[in-house]
């Protein structure tokens, strides 16, 4: 039965139990109305209209649920899916709407994929070319500064030394810059190799310790995985040394029970704190989408922030 025809059978079967009552119960209607007879009616009537809203209410809850499913529901985290509920019509909206979802998952996941591997593109090009083009050129400035600073008199010496040490200084932030846009580690030495060489980048630079814990054999998730997972990490350790103002941090990468691989972040800083979701980890979580992996971000009791991704096996992803 139709939506519609529910609601008009509900209605039609209040109005049809006023009517018996009225022709069968010892109510008449006199002329003009007496007092108690109106009395009667007007209780008749609130009764009915009781009697109609709550049928109504317990027949249209499960839209309630679905507006609000619809209202909250987090594309980047869709599940869980509201339940299919109710009769004909309703169950349909229901069916419609998971369906909707799927096919919005399906969509975006097609869409993050082409563009996150236009930006992979992209970051290897500009890498490419800083390493290629401006550390070349910085390279031949200091080959340049050093023939200089072998002729210069001696109290310019000192001052030829010094802007080569800031172009030394400059050329090893572009190789580092480089590095970060395109890990070439990740491709030559592997996962762990990676993500060793990263944390030891990012704790050098930002000051905190940093506690690795890699187990020994890890199952093979593809280079797209990989790729998902470095870049992970490396976003989630950029975000503690922005934001945390964390002393240690423990990373941890262990094989999963499912044949995939789980990567946590912990440090001890000041934790989340009901802050807004930014565009790093929101960018965290598309990327977490592209393999099916599973991305949570909460603070934890003793203080500062936890940050684990569940990549699933080659076999199990959409």
């Amino acid at each position: 039965m139709s939506l519609f025809w529910r609601i008009f059978v509900l209605n039609a079967a209040v109005l049809i139990a006023a009517t018996v009552l009225l022709l069968v119960g010892p109510v008449t209607v006199s002329t003009p109305v007496v007092l108690t007879e109106a009395m009667i009616l007007s209780a008749g009537l609130v009764a009915m209209l009781v009697a109609n809203a709550i049928l109504l209410r317990v027949g249209l809850a499960p839209l309630h649920r679905l507006t609000r499913a619809m209202t909250t529901i987090d594309l980047l985290r869709p599940e869980p899916r509201p339940e299919v509920a109710g009769h004909a019509g309703i169950a349909d909206l229901f069916t419609a709407f998971n369906t909707m979802l799927d096919r919005l998952e399906t969509e975006r996941a097609t869409s993050n994929a082409r563009a996150l591997s236009a930006q992979e593109s992209e970051r290897h090009r500009i890498a490419q070319e800083l390493h290629d083009e401006v550390g070349q050129t910085l390279t031949a400035v200091l080959l340049e500064l050093k023939r200089v600073g072998d002729q210069v008199p001696e109290p310019l010496r000192a001052d030829v030394r010094q802007v080569q040490e800031i172009t030394r200084g400059s050329l090893d932030e572009i190789r580092r810059i480089a590095r970060r846009l395109r890990p070439g580690v990740l491709e030559e030495l592997g996962l762990v190799s990676a993500l060793k060489a990263l944390a030891s980048e990012v704790s050098a630079h930002a000051g905190f310790a940093v506690r690795r814990t890699f187990d020994p054999a890890l199952p093979d998730i593809g280079h797209d995985g990989e790729l998902v997972l470095y870049r992970v990490a490396q976003e989630g350790l950029t975000n503690v040394a922005r934001h945390a103002s964390a002393h240690n941090v423990d990373v941890t990468v262990r094989a999963a029970h499912d044949g995939g691989i789980d990567l946590l972040i912990r440090d001890d800083g000041v934790g989340v704190n009901g802050a807004a979701e930014g565009a790093g980890i929101r960018g965290m979580r598309e990327r977490a989408l592209l393999v099916g992996a599973k991305l949570t971000l909460r603070t934890v009791q003793e203080g500062g922030t936890e940050l684990s991704l569940s990549v699933p096996p080659l076999g199990s992803r959409p």
